[in-house]
């Protein structure tokens, strides 16, 4: 029988691609291909790259998935919204931001050379239930660890990719052997996907070393101490709130209901202890430890800093994009409009980054103390001063940027330009597993087993909020001391946004916790208070709303903002002035004549949502997969 799928990898220190079993002729061929594939480590681990590879497509990772998955959130946002009020003639990026998502989307559903970001992923899981087969037949993971890693890597991979997909539309076709006579297949239960995957976790485990103790997991391969932190996350998820059908209804088109799970297996009672005693390993046994400085992390992974990951860091897995490839600077850096994308380069035509930010409230949410807000919420922008010199510009208090993301800090890479920057974004960080192990620990299922408890709770969550609080430890101690057992899962969900802000996490957070409606609700709110100076932000109508700024190398410095800095610290700082160069508030100000007009209408700050985002918790598959399906397939969720 011929062979349904061609997948390739990348042999190892050539560069050169390579068909790894070519559109194998006949059973017997395909037995002896294979067999001498997967019987060699070298040529059996090109086999594993090719994984993560499919998904390097335009529409994928590389450039549609990654950056619209997690938008828009309470604390992420657009900053390239439409402002066309006419919610039906929304503008296709609009509706991905908006909740408004529909299958026949033309940013969404492509097809051809770049694929749709959809299909790629069972390109992915094909090569790795093909790779997960013809180990256990041919790899002897039994006697060679070696061969062993690489079916724990494969089995982790393939449930990453099953993760994006759930995260992403919920219930999704499911298969864990290579393709057959049954090429279209239906939607599974998300439950029995969740089953599953825990239980390939708990399998890769014997198989995968602590970071730093193989070879393969020194820098972007997965470990030991990954596998554990997304059992976590899955069993966390699978637990969890989420839109979904009736039970038995799956891929009926039914509109489902936001409820937690049925299935005995997947309650928290059960799922709540494994995850802690996963995330406990990690923190126990694994060897990983936190940068001691917030910025310093995010200055290595954008200056491709191997040293992010693996042994004694913090960084368990990275997206393997290639040094070239990838567009998450491309899409979500601190813009350089009118110059190329980094400092020092000789100008371009066109700027990249700053397609979306921080809700511009977010940074009024940390304290003053936090190292976390100046890193994370930024207000400027690289603009030109004269010829191909340019530098920081206040950007406006309604267009906010992830500082944890810079063309300027590539400062050791030859970045020349281009859409593809290479940035490898961190997929999960060590603070992940200590914040998932203090919400853990703090259930009642946990409250007796080892490491759980609000004692161990508040030790895991000190130990994040000490690096925030850098020189200022004890500002943060007494804080974590003096929660409560009501307070600390508000302190959780709280500092999930303060420290993730930008990874595009919150949103399957929100959802677990069934909170996403409400909490951007809030987000609303506070956007109305700052336009009219109202609720929380009433402390700017005491004379404040006046901002002063200076630079400082590749960063532009604010004061004036928070409640105490009313006045410049001394000359250096250069007020905040008009376009008729007078000072004027930054702070638009509905008393000052100058500046009564709010910086948002209404109507923009309601389009955090276009429909309810409750409704709206999952993408739909999009059309061309629909159509292509043989009748197999069918949307959910009011789709």
């Amino acid at each position: 029988m011929k062979s349904l799928i061609k997948y390739m990898f990348v042999m190892s220190g050539a560069g050169v691609v390579v068909s790894c079993a070519d559109m194998l002729e006949t059973e017997n061929k395909s037995s002896f291909e294979s067999e001498m594939v997967f019987s060699n480590y070298e040529l059996a681990e090109g086999c594993n790259y090719g994984i993560t590879q499919a998904l390097l497509e335009k529409a994928n990772h590389r450039g549609r998935f990654h950056p619209y998955v997690g938008l828009n959130s309470d604390i992420e946002w657009a900053n390239n919204w439409s402002n066309d009020n006419d919610k039906a003639n929304n503008s296709d990026r609009q509706a991905i931001y908006g909740y408004n998502l529909l299958p026949t989307n033309k940013e969404m559903n492509t097809s051809g050379s770049s694929a749709d970001a959809y299909s790629p992923y069972y390109t992915a899981i094909e090569r790795a239930n093909l790779n997960i087969k013809n180990l256990r037949q041919y790899g002897d993971v039994e006697h060679s660890a070696d061969m062993a890693y690489l079916l724990g890597e494969a089995l982790t991979l393939r449930a990453v990719m099953y993760y994006d997909l759930v995260r992403t539309w919920g219930d999704v076709p499911f298969r864990t052997e290579p393709i057959g006579d049954d090429i279209y297949i239906p939607k599974t239960s998300r439950d029995e996907i969740f089953k599953q995957l825990l239980t390939d976790l708990e399998e890769a485990w014997d198989y995968l070393p602590w970071p730093g103790q193989g070879h393969a997991t020194t820098t972007d391969r997965v470990s030991k101490a990954f596998a554990k932190g997304l059992y976590a996350r899955l069993a966390l998820m699978a637990s969890g709130y989420a839109l979904r059908p009736a039970d038995g209804a799956v891929g009926t088109g039914d509109p489902g209901s936001v409820r937690l799970s049925t299935d005995p297996a997947l309650q928290k009672e059960v799922l709540y202890p494994k995850a802690l005693a996963a995330c406990v390993d990690v923190i126990r046994n694994s060897g990983m430890s936190l940068y001691k400085d917030y910025e310093q992390l995010w200055r290595d992974l954008n200056n491709f800093d191997r040293s992010s990951t693996g042994t004694g860091r913090e960084v368990l897995w990275i997206f393997p994009y290639g040094n070239n490839r990838g567009r998450w600077n491309y899409s979500f850096a601190i813009p350089h409009p009118g110059t190329d994308q980094y400092v020092g380069s000789t100008a371009g035509t066109s700027g990249r980054g700053g397609n979306a930010g921080p809700v511009p409230t977010l940074w009024f949410e940390y304290e003053k103390q936090d190292t976390r807000r100046d890193v994370s919420c930024v207000n400027f922008e690289w603009e030109y001063v004269s010829g191909t010199t340019s530098a920081p510009q206040l950007a406006g208090i309604d267009r906010w940027y992830f500082g944890k993301y810079r063309y300027e800090w590539m400062e050791n890479y030859p970045y020349g330009g281009g859409n593809d920057d290479g940035f490898k974004p961190p997929y999960m960080r060590l603070s992940d597993i200590y914040l998932m192990a203090a919400e853990c620990a703090i259930h009642e299922s946990c409250s007796n087993v080892d490491g759980g408890g609000l004692p161990n709770a508040k030790t895991y969550l000190l130990e994040v909020r000490k690096r925030a609080y850098a020189g200022n430890e004890q500002q943060a101690e007494a804080y974590v001391n003096a929660l409560g057992a009501d307070a600390m899962f508000d302190a959780i969900v709280k500092e999930r946004a303060l420290e993730f802000v930008g990874e595009m996490l919150r949103k399957t957070d929100l959802i677990r916790w069934n909170l996403l409606k409400t909490k951007m609700d809030e987000t609303k709110r506070k956007l109305h208070d700052l336009n009219n100076w109202t609720g929380d932000f009433s402390y700017l109508a005491e004379g404040g709303g006046y901002v002063y700024y200076k630079v400082d190398g590749t960063t532009l410095q604010m004061y004036g903002l928070a409640p105490d800095e009313q006045k410049a610290p001394n000359a250096s700082w250069q007020p905040y002035t008009d376009s008729n160069g007078e000072v004027s508030r930054y702070v638009p100000c509905a008393t000052d004549p100058k500046t009564k007009t709010p910086k948002f209408t209404d109507a923009e700050i309601d389009r955090i949502y276009d429909q309810d985002p409750d409704t709206r918790q999952y993408w739909p598959i999009f059309q061309s997969v629909v159509d292509n399906s043989q009748g197999k397939i069918r949307n959910d969720y009011g789709y």
